[in-house]
């Protein structure tokens, strides 16, 4: 972990280099993942089934191997125990909420030429979702990606999950049902994302992939961008604590360590202006470690990536270090944190109080936890109901509103150098 203070001479360089330091993919795995997608898109259901069996050793072999059935679903959801069933139903129900509010509205007007201008909304036809099934399975992610995928009217979902040995998470299977995914297939990895992007001959091809994953099927989404949506090119987690004294330190020390025990290579800060309070919550995050079963893993992403920046006036020069970052999650446990919000550009999401966890956005808050990291925040948003749809402009034009603006078009083409898209405007305006 390190420690940062913005009164050491030697602050800015410090800064510099935790803000430019790389957690993520390097090229070998770049190399790798392309070598998978030219064996799946050369060798189809072939290559999933050799990849399948390497990597999770499990066997494709007979159509029912391949997939996870509706019915089996249904009745993981109908032997959850009632407290997990109502926790996840909770979850959808206000996941849902929040999306549906996020639906934007065709445009139609006529202007003042009498031109009818405007776009309309639609959905893509399929969305694959991609699920972790690897390090830990998450039934949240599975809901926070299908859920805003129905909402905008998706008509195919398209749900790919590691099983390693063959074995699947309930409740994931149990998300599965509340949402509404139409198929479930037993591939994982960067293989399952050229699956879903290229098309084999049992899994048709999608439009649009999002969901989390490893650095493997980070890097081939980004790889395959163009040849199918996406919604981001996710690296490690992260969260960013604004906090004062005034908190209880081992409330602050599980905010931090929540993203920490998600993978070695996430990384928790703290930003204090107390010194003091910032060495009780170093030391309660050693306390709370060791009573971790995630404890391997959150102690080398505290380790290695933790860091606790003290500063003279939360107020004043916090702001401008959470921008820096731009980090996936901003808490802002402090009074007025309505106050720093405004002053905020880049987050992925910020939670406002002392209050509100980051753990809670996570699962039943409502807003989407799938998030901009890396940094990304500075050009990018979480997923919404807008990733799965697009927009199609349309211009109409009668005779008078195409003589208003029609020869201004035939002046730009032809200082453009293109005679072609002039003759086609001339020829009406005559």
């Amino acid at each position: 972990m390190k420690q940062l203070s913005t009164t050491d001479p030697e602050f800015a360089r410090q800064f510099s280099r935790v803000i430019d330091a790389r957690r993520e993919a390097d090229s070998d795995v770049a190399g790798a993942v392309a070598d998978i997608l030219r064996s799946v898109r050369s060798n189809g259901d072939k290559a999933l089934s050799q990849y399948t069996q390497r990597f999770d050793g499990y066997t494709l072999g007979e159509d029912s191997d391949w997939t996870i059935t509706e019915n089996a679903c249904k009745a993981a959801y109908d032997t959850l125990a009632d407290e997990q069933r109502d926790a996840l139903e909770l979850a959808a129900s206000r996941i849902r909420a929040y999306h549906e509010a996020q639906l934007p509205k065709n445009r139609d007007y006529t202007d003042d030429t009498g031109a009818r201008l405007g776009a309309v909304w639609r959905p893509v036809d399929a969305a694959g979702l991609y699920v972790p099934g690897g390090r830990a399975a998450y039934p949240s992610s599975l809901l926070m990606n299908a859920i805003p995928a129905r909402v905008a009217g998706v008509e195919r979902l398209v749900v790919v999950t590691p099983t390693p040995k063959g074995n699947s998470n309930p409740l994931v299977l149990a998300a599965a049902h509340i949402a509404g995914v139409d198929e479930i297939w037993r591939v994982g990895g960067a293989q399952a994302i050229g699956a879903l992007a290229y098309g084999t001959d049992k899994i048709a091809r999608v439009d649009v992939v999002t969901g989390p994953g490893n650095a493997y099927v980070a890097e081939a989404k980004r790889q395959l961008y163009g040849v199918v949506g996406i919604d981001m090119v996710a690296g490690p987690s992260e969260i960013l604590v604004v906090a004062d004294a005034k908190n209880d330190a081992d409330w602050i020390a599980a905010d931090l360590l929540s993203q920490a025990e998600h993978d070695p290579t996430s990384q928790s800060i703290l930003i204090t202006d107390d010194a003091g309070f910032a060495a009780e919550v170093a030391d309660r995050i050693d306390v709370q470690i060791s009573m971790l079963a995630t404890a391997k893993t959150a102690r080398a992403s505290w380790d290695d990536h933790g860091v606790i920046i003290v500063v003279n006036d939360l107020s004043r020069e916090a702001p401008d270090l959470v921008n820096a970052f731009a980090s996936e999650h901003v808490e802002l446990a402090i009074d007025d944190p309505q106050g720093m919000m405004e002053k905020i550009r880049h987050a992925g999401s910020i939670f406002l109080g002392r209050m509100t966890p980051e753990a809670v956005g996570d699962y039943v808050a409502g807003p989407n936890h799938v998030l901009p990291t890396g940094r990304r925040a500075r050009f990018s948003s979480g997923l919404s109901v807008l990733d799965f749809m697009k927009r199609t402009s349309f211009i109409q034009l009668d005779d008078a509103s195409f003589s208003a603006i029609g020869p201004a078009a035939a002046t730009l083409a032809h200082a453009e150098g293109l005679p072609a898209h002039a003759k086609s405007v001339e020829l009406r305006l005559k």
